[in-house]
């Protein structure tokens, strides 16, 4: 059966289907498809079927003129309207241009002039030129859209006018996921930054690398030379060794002298999940930012500490300072509230008040969560060797002789 045989419905859905042999000749232009278009309508009698049968109809025309549906609907509502499917030749290039070349060169020269600022800005300034200053050559400007004025400056004719450079665009990093830490109540998940000890004539000052325990606020102060992968990554495998406790996860903001290879694989060697902040999520790391502030600004204050005292203070950090902070320093520990409104606020009271050392006692199964060969009992001896007031003491007079120490050799070789 040819193409022309196929006159009844019943033969178009036996073709649909696949179970009728059909030969036909291939249109050779947009004319003759056209033209066989509007036959079949005809010898079907389109207008006066039912809608399934039109479907019929359609997916036939559709399979042999391989024109989208959506262009057969629109040559079909033409036979509707005028009977007969005729093809309109377009006889204008496109769009008409609104916006003239000499419209592309006042962009250009308008962008350059005010650094190129952002898009709403320029539409600003070429309204305000229209409209206040009464220079007329921009008022096509001024009414153009925000987003069309960022296509025009991509255009050729402004490209050939200037050409701006965009920083480069940081990479991210895989390395951490970004997420708040969720401790669930347990304690080794700490929280870590680094606290740079000022600059003096172009020198470095020391590091300090603060980590402090989400919740029982345990803390180890760390001090380098440098925040080189030399120096960090040893300071790193100490400190998380100083802890009582076994650490279970590793927060830090996005520098990156944590976010690396070396420090993810030093992590995962020892099963420590790894997070980084959120982006304008500023309490991710408020915890040892606050402790930044309380502890390691008030005690070594903003001056510039030579980089080749950090082996120096470092001794401090273990023998005085790690000890007193964590055995005879109360500390605040929040009850969270939330409201009806689902809004949650911290409270501080003052009965919760107690050591780091305290609260990892006061949490449930606290012994588990102790590293092997560490007890109660031999943290008891170190928690009651000294008072209070006797660690303090002491913790001042080796402040005081480390910054004498370091100011007298500091003044020799100066």
């Amino acid at each position: 059966m040819t193409l022309h045989a196929l006159t009844t419905l019943p033969q178009l859905e036996d073709f649909l289907a696949g179970t009728q042999p059909v030969t036909f000749s291939v249109l050779s232009t947009k004319d003759d498809c056209y033209q066989w278009i509007q036959t079949s309508l005809v010898t079907f009698e389109y207008l006066t079927l039912s809608k399934p049968h039109k479907g019929l109809v359609i997916r036939y025309l559709v399979k042999i003129s391989g024109y989208s549906r959506q262009q057969l609907t629109r040559l079909i509502q033409q036979y509707r309207q005028t009977g007969r499917v005729t093809r309109c030749q377009r006889t204008v290039q496109g769009f008409a241009r609104r916006y003239t070349p000499e419209d592309i060169r006042l962009l250009a020269a308008m962008d350059e002039r005010h650094d190129t600022p952002s898009g709403p800005a320029i539409k600003k300034l070429c309204e305000r030129a229209c409209q206040l200053f009464g220079e007329a050559e921009y008022q096509r400007l001024a009414t153009i859209s925000i987003g069309h004025l960022y296509n025009l400056r991509k255009s050729q004719g402004y490209l050939r006018q200037r050409r701006s450079v965009e920083k480069t665009r940081p990479t991210r990093s895989n390395i951490g996921e970004r997420r708040k830490p969720h401790p669930a109540g347990q304690p080794g998940f700490l929280r870590i930054d680094t606290v740079h000890q000022g600059d003096w004539d172009k020198q470095k000052g020391v590091y300090h690398i603060n980590a402090v325990d989400a919740i029982t606020q345990f803390e180890v102060l760390w001090t380098v030379e440098k925040i080189s992968e030399a120096a960090l990554l040893p300071a790193l495998d100490e400190l998380l060794a100083a802890f009582p406790f076994l650490v279970r996860g590793f927060h830090s903001d996005n520098g990156s002298e944590y976010i690396n290879g070396r420090v993810a694989a030093l992590l995962g060697k020892l099963f420590i999940e790894f997070t980084k902040s959120r982006a304008r999520q500023t309490n991710d790391n408020a915890l040892v930012e606050s402790k930044n502030g309380a502890v390691v600004r008030k005690l070594f204050g903003h001056a510039h500490i030579p980089q080749r005292w950090a082996s120096l203070i470092n001794a401090f950090n273990q023998e005085h300072l790690t000890p007193y902070l964590n055995f005879h320093r109360p500390c605040f520990f929040p009850e969270t509230r939330t409201d009806p409104k689902g809004k949650e606020r911290k409270v501080y009271h003052y009965e919760t008040m107690m050591t780091p050392y305290e609260k990892l006692k006061a949490l449930p199964k606290a012994e588990d969560h102790l590293k092997p060969g560490i007890t109660f009992e031999i943290l008891d001896a170190t928690a009651h060797r000294l008072s209070d007031n006797h660690a303090a003491d002491l913790l001042q007079k080796a402040r005081q002789h480390l910054f004498a120490t370091i100011h007298d050799q500091t003044q020799n070789t100066g």
